[in-house]
């Protein structure tokens, strides 16, 4: 994988791309914003990260992690993202999304949301189950008997690999 990309730069989007830059790898970071809101976190984040508008993101990167609200999935590049896999972080939080029936009556998940969203992008759930400052903290290398365990959950083998 040459790029990682990073559609939301937040708590949670923000701490996996200084765990990225800190591993070596190249990321290019969006927002609802615009590129010119990430200059402090690019610049923290050093030569292996850039800004870039979200279409660009999903363009240009191997692999994208979206990290929005679930109000923001349908302002998401769908047809720059068909053929990526989308790391997808979020959580349904109604208080900040609305209130969503398919997801309060279990008909959906907010994975399977975004999926519906991204016919043509390959959904896999990751980074959701632990705080974001956890996600910075306890990253640990993978011989180490004390790591965190992260589910991964998804349709597509290849994808969760």
């Amino acid at each position: 994988m040459h790029t990682l990309g990073f559609i939301g730069s937040g708590l949670v989007g923000g701490t996996l791309a200084r765990l990225a830059t800190t591993a070596g790898l190249d990321v290019v970071l969006g927002n609802s914003r615009g590129p010119e809101f990430l200059a402090g976190l690019v610049a923290e984040l050093g030569d292996h990260a850039r800004a870039a508008t979200a279409e660009d993101v999903a363009r240009e990167a191997e692999l994208v992690v979206v990290s929005v609200p679930l109000t923001a999935f349908p302002h998401l590049p769908t047809a720059a993202l068909a053929g990526r896999t989308v790391i997808d972080t979020t959580n349904y939080y109604p208080e900040r999304d609305g209130r969503l029936p398919e997801l309060d009556f279990d008909e959906l998940t907010s994975s399977e949301l975004l999926q519906r969203i991204l016919p043509r992008s390959t959904v896999v759930k990751a980074f959701n189950n632990l705080f974001h400052h956890h996600l910075a903290t306890l990253a640990r290398p993978s011989a180490s008997l004390d790591r965190s365990a992260l589910p991964i959950a998804g349709e597509d083998e290849p994808a969760k690999g």
